[in-house]
């Protein structure tokens, strides 16, 4: 027996004083709703109603259980309620997960505009450079970079990330410029390991129409991009990364753009996010804004380059 089913028949009958009221609003027959509560009589072992062909009304038992079991279910009812209208509602928390460059450079500056548009939308931004299941941990939106997630999760893709082999100025003075691809074999290079696999990635170049993939040698490898980058500024190494985490560096020339015919844009930034029919409005609203907001940070880096190079 379904007792939290069987228990709203039987207060659905109290309220409308009538089996075949009571029927009409549940979406039952009038013998099904009668059924039910038989049911809760035998588990209960009394009876709760008095019934004759013209009246109803409750036994002193059914009155007790209706007393105690009426205010639970009205509790029940306005929390079904609140929920529904929450879906409905731009204010409360919107949970994303991001790598931590895209997190600082793309995400955290949408959050302001966002919340000037909708001043009670509230943000919990985990910053996380391993890919994070949005179900287990309870994320709204996530992003990442690189190819699009899979997972059965809905991805729009917000725009390309192109990779830029750079120096300071300093390590190019103390050790030289590459020239050629193959020069990279005689340079110091720095190094990314992949979160998940802990794998250092190749590098890639575009050649002869293609994309190519090489191995570097790594004299520092960092599990973040960050970390990556700092080393390059302080002339650790040659390193190659994301032209949108560098724009200021090539604009001051703290950064020199090099091996520039072999720049890559194969790598994406994207966002993803659960497949459901009744996502909160909130959330909604926070997708479509940064679909319309966040590509043009994405697609000014070419232009980046082209002006390091132009210095």
């Amino acid at each position: 027996m379904d007792k939290a089913r069987v228990i709203s028949l039987f207060i659905g009958v109290v309220r409308a004083k009538s089996f075949s009221q009571a029927a009409v609003e549940a979406g039952l027959t009038p013998q099904a709703v009668s059924k039910a509560v038989r049911q809760l009589e035998e588990h209960l072992g009394v009876r709760l109603f008095h019934r004759t062909t013209r009246s109803l009304s409750l036994t002193d038992d059914g009155t007790r259980l209706f007393e105690l079991a009426n205010p639970g279910l009205r509790l029940l009812d306005e929390a079904l309620e609140q929920v529904q209208s929450s879906r409905l509602e731009v204010d409360g928390l919107i949970r994303l997960v991001a790598p931590t460059s895209i997190g600082n450079a793309i995400i955290v500056p949408l959050l302001q505009g966002f919340q000037q548009l909708y001043p009670g939308a509230h943000f919990d931004l985990q910053l996380d450079d391993h890919f994070t299941d949005l179900v287990e941990n309870k994320i709204d939106v996530g992003f990442r970079a690189g190819s699009p997630p899979e997972r059965n999760l809905i991805s729009r893709k917000l725009g390309e990330i192109t990779l830029l082999t750079c120096a300071s100025p300093a390590y190019l003075a103390q050790h030289g410029t590459p020239k050629r691809v193959a020069d990279l074999a005689g340079h110091r290079c720095t190094g990314f390991r992949q979160p998940n696999t802990g794998r250092l990635l190749p590098w890639e170049f575009h050649v002869d129409g293609a994309t190519v993939y090489q191995d570097v040698p790594a004299v520092a490898s960092f599990n973040t991009v960050e970390g990556e980058l700092m080393a390059v500024l302080s002339g650790v190494g040659i390193g190659q990364v994301p032209v949108f985490m560098i724009e200021q560096e090539l604009a001051s020339g703290a950064l020199v753009p090099l091996l520039t015919p072999t720049i890559t844009v194969n790598n994406g930034v994207f966002m993803y996010y659960q497949q459901r029919t009744q996502m909160p409005l909130r959330v909604r609203h926070f997708i479509d804004y940064v679909a319309e907001h966040a590509p043009p940070r994405l697609q000014g880096q070419r232009r980046a380059v082209n002006a390091a190079k132009a210095r």
